[in-house]
């Protein structure tokens, strides 16, 4: 029988739904809720207008805003109400607009991608009529934890950051048609991110340190032997051609150990697996995955996601 895709649920907001005197209450709402807490203040003229198309696919957050003119700011005090960590990859659709974080200063135009750490204050402002594409990820789901230098860095519309906004772009709109092969390449989004914030803070290929590449040839090792249930960490380094203390330093710089490294990895493994395969038994997923049963699962996933793969597979696009 033939069965045929279906899209990604996605949550739509607009101020045209509410009153005009609180559209811009309601929109600044909506942006605290999508994102991150920050505090929205409109462009000096008064009448405003805003939309959301908002979707998550594995835990990563997709939403496209178009929207008049608009200050955002996300101060420490804000910060220390609401601590998500996570990365948002702001990529410029249409009109302009201008980043501030961590001492540098990003000019947003068409086609243009720059990261914001939601752990430091930050400032968007945006003096016209304006669309962006906004990708929210997790810390915990990158390999690069602490980019430094990172944030607030143009990526700009040709080049390796054209790419990475091109995929981006195009899997958001993919989700509003297929959601398994949206969720097959999710993956390869959150290397793209990743890659993104590499280039960002400056360790092009030719550029990195010799510690950088050794990191970077662990992670690659670890993600293609991720599932299998016997590597450890003698198998890494030996797998990577460098002694166990030159790993756990590689490692050290992006405060993730190699244990929580292969976790995660897991984790996100398992996560496609819920999706892709829902009738899946867990112990044959924890089998699938790497782990040495169902129990392991459990611990690992409610350690990464905050919720049990039970839970998590519940909540599956089409989960009754």
């Amino acid at each position: 029988m033939h069965t045929f895709p279906r899209p990604v649920p996605r949550t739509v907001w607009s101020s045209a739904d509410v009153d005009t005197c609180d559209a811009f209450a309601y929109w600044a709402d909506v942006i605290c809720d999508t994102f991150v807490g920050v505090a929205v203040r409109p462009g000096p003229d008064g009448a405003f207008a805003g939309r959301i198309e908002h979707s998550v696919l594995d835990g990563i957050g997709f939403a496209e805003l178009t929207a008049g003119p608009q200050q955002v700011v996300r101060t420490r005090r804000l910060i220390g109400r609401d601590p998500e960590d996570v990365f948002l990859a702001n990529i410029q659709l249409r009109g302009r607009g201008r980043l501030e974080q961590n001492g540098r200063v990003a000019l947003l135009t068409p086609g243009t991608m720059a990261f914001v750490d939601s752990t430091c204050p930050y400032a968007l402002d945006f003096e016209d009529d304006f669309s962006q594409l906004v990708v929210k990820v997790p810390r915990s789901r990158l390999a690069h934890r602490s980019p430094a230098g990172a944030t607030s860095v143009e990526l700009g519309s040709s080049g390796p950051g054209r790419v990475i906004a091109d995929f981006l772009v195009g899997l958001n709109r993919m989700q509003g048609h297929d959601a398994g092969a949206a969720a097959a390449l999710l993956p390869h989004a959150v290397d793209l991110l990743d890659t993104g914030l590499a280039w960002a803070a400056g360790s092009t290929p030719r550029e990195a340190s010799a510690t950088a590449l050794t990191r970077e040839r662990i992670h690659r090792f670890v993600r293609r032997h991720a599932t299998d249930p016997d590597l450890d960490a003698a198998g890494v380094a030996a797998g990577c051609a460098v002694s166990r203390r030159t790993m756990y330093r590689a490692l050290a710089e992006d405060g993730e150990s190699l244990t929580e490294l292969i976790r995660r990895l897991r984790v996100s493994h398992a996560r496609r697996l819920l999706l892709s395969h829902p009738e899946r038994p867990l112990a044959a997923v924890a089998r699938a995955c790497g782990f040495g049963g169902e129990a392991q699962l459990h611990r690992a996933f409610r350690a990464v996601t905050g919720m049990t793969p039970g839970a998590f597979r519940a909540r599956r696009p089409g989960a009754r």
